[in-house]
């Protein structure tokens, strides 16, 4: 027998094993960033020109806003300025493309006057209407703006919700009472106050301090006057920007958008344990509308 004979069950053909060339594993790196910075720049531009999110940190802004609510602001109602791109990436100016004026009651995004940070106020002046605060009560153009008093809004306490200072609703502590069944709230001071424009929503007046007592000013064209509806905690446009405040009349450029609806609300218990998430929502503010009602128009009537 011929000891060289080829095996009938030898293959020939190459190894279908041999390692594939490294060409097929090379990553294209250059198109996997062109992905994810066309995807930024994708949400960059919607959250500069249609709609953010928003985070409520302070009281400024009860009974309407509580702190830990999350709502959506839109962006274009009064066109676009360097106040409305995301993170304040442009420097400040005094143009506007396609603007608009707010209307009285509206929920507005104002940047500070020097400082890149966000408020969030109530439209209570436009340009050329005459502000005064006298004892608390803000007067129009001459005319004491309707306010009547209502029974007392009923905020929960909520010991675990932290502001900057602290706990958060510590200003109302001489309003905590207690249910029968051992459920506690705050009941402050409550109004319901009616712009000329029928626009009518709740505010707490609660104590005296020294911003129950402004003006008379004028709003200079192309600025509106901006209160918080928590008249007792708000840094507002009766307020300098050393105060903190809005330094009066706010230009309009300087509004950033306005406040539209609550997407869902934490009460201050949550951790980063997410089976805590559930039992701090807040269920009842979710997809509240933030657009203040219109009431039918009457005349002004002494508190």
């Amino acid at each position: 027998m011929n000891s060289d004979t080829t095996p009938l069950n030898q293959s020939s053909t190459p190894s279908d094993t041999a390692p594939k060339s490294e060409e097929t594993d090379k990553v294209d790196w250059f198109a996997e960033f062109r992905g994810l910075a066309l995807m930024l720049l994708a949400v960059l531009a919607f959250h500069s020109f249609v709609a953010k999110p928003f985070y409520i940190p302070s009281t400024s802004m009860m009974p309407t806003l509580h702190v830990g609510d999350r709502l959506i602001v839109s962006k274009y109602p009064y066109g676009w300025s360097w106040a409305s791109a995301s993170f304040h990436l442009l420097p400040r100016g005094e143009w506007r493309i396609l603007p608009e004026t707010p209307e009285y009651g509206d929920i507005v995004i104002p940047v500070h006057p020097t400082r890149n940070e966000d408020y969030i106020k109530r439209v209570v002046g436009l340009p050329g209407d005459t502000i005064e605060v006298v004892d608390g009560r803000l007067i129009l153009n001459g005319t004491p703006v309707k306010r009547e008093v209502v029974p007392p809004v009923r905020i929960p306490f909520e010991p675990d919700l932290m502001c900057e200072q602290g706990p958060c609703l510590t200003s109302f502590e001489d309003y905590r009472v207690r249910d029968a069944d051992g459920t506690q709230w705050f009941e402050p001071p409550t109004y319901r106050e009616t712009l000329p424009n029928g626009a009518t929503y709740l505010i707490i007046d609660h104590r005296d301090q020294y911003l129950d007592n402004f003006g008379p000013y004028t709003v200079p064209d192309g600025n509106v006057f901006l209160m918080g509806d928590n008249r007792d905690e708000s840094a507002d446009s009766r307020a300098s920007a050393a105060e903190r405040g809005l330094g009066y009349g706010v230009p309009l450029e300087n509004v950033g958008g306005r406040a539209e609806f609550i997407t869902f609300s934490l009460d201050g218990s949550a951790t980063w344990n997410p089976l805590t998430w559930w039992s701090a929502l807040r269920g009842e503010r979710a997809w509240t509308t933030l657009r203040p009602a219109i009431a039918e128009q009457q005349p002004a009537s002494a508190e």
